[in-house]
């Protein structure tokens, strides 16, 4: 085999480290439409469908994307290694804790819907109500996170958008009130299988930043 360079095979390039200088979380009932592409052919991010609402401030933790991966293994006597292993699940779980007290974070930390009857009137339009029922509904929602970066060359954006197209709530934090910080209400919502969708999640990467990289508008650094 010819002898190789370290730095060519490597493949090392600073421009394709990621970070979400700005994100936001949008959430909508199940009657909304799922998103099926926030971008047009130019890579131009999209407005959302009808229904979705904004989150807000979010803590500095911004949001955290979990799964739990669990497996099957075959042992046998001849070897201390499995001989095969097969995935049993593979469930994803978004967490964050919203800032704002807004129709969106309350309607996900008390599970209420986020329109039609039992939603929050729109603020300040009415005196806000809200009582836990005797038998607690099972209210999935859709979730979508979009998360915008820059091309470092170029300084043009790029995104990151996932899509929970059908999601329930599994966990939520306490609510303390105090007079040193703010009120929050932190959630965690688990991905399940949309029909439609045919899957539990989808992302895409996109936008004129992401675009420059294949005009090899780039830092190769």
């Amino acid at each position: 085999m010819p002898a190789a360079d370290f730095t060519t095979i490597a493949e090392l390039r600073q421009s394709l480290i990621r970070k979400a200088l700005r994100y936001a979380i949008f959430a909508a009932d199940t009657t909304a439409d799922a998103v099926t592409s926030p971008f047009d052919t130019a890579g131009v991010l999209q407005a959302l469908p009808t229904g979705y609402l904004p989150v807000g401030y979010t803590t500095t933790d911004g949001v955290t994307f979990s799964g739990d991966l669990s497996t099957s293994d075959v042992e046998s006597g001849q070897s201390a290694s499995p001989t095969r292993s097969d995935v049993e699940t593979d469930t994803q779980t978004a967490q964050w804790v919203p800032q704002e007290t807004n129709t969106a974070a309350v309607a996900l930390y008390e599970n209420l819907p986020l329109s039609g009857t039992g939603a929050l009137p729109d603020l300040g339009s009415a005196a806000w109500t809200w009582s836990r029922p005797k038998t607690p509904p099972t209210r999935y929602r859709r979730l979508l996170f979009v998360a915008e970066d820059l091309n470092k060359t170029t300084g043009n954006p790029l995104y990151i958008v996932r899509h929970f197209p059908s999601a329930l709530r599994s966990g939520r934090e306490d609510e303390q009130w105090t007079r040193t910080s703010e009120i929050s209400r932190g959630v965690t919502y688990q991905a399940y299988v949309d029909d439609e969708a045919g899957t539990d999640s989808i992302t895409w990467i996109d936008g004129p930043g992401w675009r420059d990289f294949a005009a090899g508008e780039e830092d190769e650094g």
